[in-house]
Order: C-alpha cells, then structure tokens, then sequence
C-alpha cells in the first residue's frame, strides 16, 4: 500500500499522509529518527556533487537535514496549496526572524499589525531598526486602507490574524491584493489558525509562518517553528535559512510530526470546547466582554465568517471595570484545571493574565477592564467550566 497523499487529498488526510513516502519512511509508518552530523560520500566525486546540490533528499551534512526533517517540512507543505517548500526553525521567534531576514535589506520599511506578538515587535525594535530597517505598526482594522500607509521603500506587510492577546481578525485578502499591486510581500503569524483553519496562501500571503511549538507538536514538550512559501520566495528562503545555520533536531522533529498526525481532531475538539466556554462567560456577573474570533462583538468577527474554516481553543475575556489587579490575580491563582504559563495549543488547559494596552503603539485598546487569556485543553468542557464558576465566584463578591 503507498502513503503517498495526493493534492486532491482533505486536510485531515494530509496530516495522516503527508510526509510518509518511501524515500524517508521505509518499511515503517513513521520515518526513522536519523541523528546526522557527519555524511559520509563514496567518493571524492560523489562529495564534490553533492556540495552543487541543495534540495531536501540530497544527503550534505547534518545541518541542511535528514529524511526525519524532511519528512515534516514535505508535510507542512502539503497542508498549504500553492505553497513550494517549508524550512524548521527552533523557535517560533526564530521563524518569524527568519522570514523577515530573507526578503528585508536596509533602507526598506516594514508594515507590522500592531496585534502582533510582542517577540516580532522587540525584533522590528532591537535587531531591524539598527539594520536601517523601519518599521510602522497599523491598525490591524485597516483593510484596503493599508494603500495609504505603503510608500515606494515598503517592503514587507507583517499581519497576525486574529491578532496576539486581542483577537482582531484582519481583512487579510484585501491588505493582499494592495500589496500584489504594488508588489510587496506578505506573510502572517498563522499560528492561531493554523492552515486547517486558514491556509493562508491560497489566500493571497506570500508566507506563512506557524510557531509548531503550539498546536503542530501539540504536547508542551517541544520547541519548534516553520516558515511556507511560495515559489517566487522558496530559493531566498531557504538560501537565507542556512546561511543563518537554522536547524532543528531530528528527535523533536520526529515528536513534531506525530503531533502533527492528530492535529486535526485536538484542534476540533479544543475549539469546540472554547467556544461553549466562551459563550458561557459571555453571560457571567463580572465580565465584561469575550474576544473570541466566532463571537458577533469580536472585532473582525465578518472577515473571520468569510474566511475561516473554523475557531481555534484560544481566546480573552475582559472583567468588569471594578475588578483589581489582585481579584484577577486570584481568579488566575485558584483554577485548579489551568495551569499558569506562557504558549498555548497543548493539550492542557491555561489561563495567563494579559494587559495588551502596555505594547501597543499605532492604536489605542479599547478594553477598559483587566484581561485574561484562556487556552482550553482537551480537558472535559464541563469540568473545565466548573472550574470557572468556582473561581469567579469566590473573586467577584
């Protein structure tokens, strides 16, 4: 039997069949974990040949890859139609860093939704800025209206939708079409979504950027980032990828990749789960408003109707203008089901007090009441309430 998927394959069969060909699995399901540094050649020949040769399945050295990476990077590319190749990077920072550093060059200006993840924003501030490298922060509502703010030197727009820690859903296909005219490059932080939910290259963005370490691994056990392209950019891509060294390990590829495989029923269920918990909070003493994409008062709740294939398991609730810092503190603290902590998209529940007023800079957050993020597990949705109500009932007297 072959496991080799076809373009005409769903989604949840690409995730199943992506990446398992021959070439890199073998007789086995999975592909092997092949740990490399050294590769050894026949010949003095068969080495000079394989130093032209830049292309996954091309055995170099350790640091451009084994079947067990290429085997993943075959598959995350799959569940992107239209896009050439995947590069793997350690992080989902060193993603993003590394798809800016291959289009961007001094004296361009840089577009950057001003919802995005603070990380993106400190690299624009800290490792761009003293390159010559501008970067102008946009109001993620902006749309077509993005024409206004693009000059002859823009080069890249940066968008995250829905956006990091508020959830503003952009008009992505719009903010696209006025950057293929004037032909700059796209990308997005599709984290969130994931290309289950938006495959943003048939979308019209040149690249998308994933921090696997969420819900591609799926487990809080592995750091990890990609980057997908197009044809136009795949070359510069990866050229740039290995100048900078970036490479991942075959054993947490290998744990990435059998993330992957169930991704799509984790991250169903977990925004199934999400959304009867948003709804839910959405009629509490105490709250004040729910930003969740598939909620009517999230802003860019159309675009996400339009666009989207459906909701993922992370979203934002806001208290009540008379609740303080340290009642949210101690909502936070008496959860028993979520845990305290930075990332999201395992398997397990979270809950982080947010304050998204601190890092914005082109727009003003019209949140009047303090913040917290949920990401909701695998855990059953009615424990996962229960424990809820129980915190917020001992908070807001």
């Amino acid at each position: 039997m072959s496991t080799n998927g076809s373009d005409d394959d769903q989604p949840f069969t690409k995730l199943v069949t992506g990446g398992r060909r021959s070439e890199w699995t073998g007789v086995v399901v999975n592909a092997p974990v092949w740990r490399a540094s050294t590769i050894l050649f026949d010949s003095v020949a068969h080495l000079r040949a394989a130093v032209k040769r830049n292309q996954d399945g091309d055995f170099y050295y350790g640091r451009r890859g084994t079947p067990t990476q290429w085997s993943l990077a075959e598959a995350l590319t799959a569940l992107e139609p239209g896009a050439a190749g995947t590069m793997l990077y350690p992080s989902g920072v060193a993603a993003i860093c590394g798809a800016l550093l291959s289009v961007v060059k001094p004296g361009d200006h840089l577009l950057v939704a001003d919802s995005v993840y603070d990380p993106t924003r400190v690299f624009c501030h800290h490792v761009l800025a003293p390159m010559g490298i501008e970067t102008e922060f946009y109001d993620p509502m902006i749309g077509a209206g993005i024409a206004d703010l693009c000059r002859p030197n823009t080069r890249v727009i940066f968008l995250e939708s829905p956006g990091s820690l508020t959830f503003e859903v952009q008009d992505v296909p719009a903010i696209c079409a006025v950057a293929k005219a004037r032909n700059i490059v796209t990308m997005i932080d599709n984290t969130w979504a994931t290309p289950l939910l938006f495959p943003a290259i048939s979308r019209g963005v040149d690249f998308t950027i994933l921090a696997c370490t969420k819900y591609v691994v799926g487990h809080s056990d592995v750091m990890m980032g990609s980057v997908t392209t197009t044809e136009a950019y795949w070359a510069g891509l990866r050229r740039t990828t290995q100048l900078y060294g970036q490479i991942v390990s075959p054993d947490d590829a290998a744990l990435a990749s059998r993330g992957l495989r169930t991704m799509g029923v984790r991250l169903r269920q977990q925004g199934e789960s999400a959304l009867q918990i948003a709804l839910w909070l959405e009629q509490q003493r105490g709250i004040r408003a729910v930003y969740h994409p598939a909620l009517p008062n999230c802003p860019g709740h159309a675009f996400w109707k339009r666009d989207f294939n459906g909701a993922a398991s992370l979203f934002a609730f806001e208290f009540d203008t008379d609740v303080t810092d340290s009642q949210r503190c101690a909502f936070v603290d008496r959860l028993r089901l979520f845990g305290i902590g930075f990332s999201w998209g395992g398997f397990e529940s979270l809950a982080l007090a947010i304050d998204p007023a601190s890092i914005r800079t082109a727009t003003t957050w019209e949140g009047h009441g303090l913040m917290v993020r949920l990401h909701i597990g695998l855990e059953d949705a009615g424990d996962l309430t229960a424990d809820l109500a129980q915190s917020l009932e001992h908070v807001i007297a």
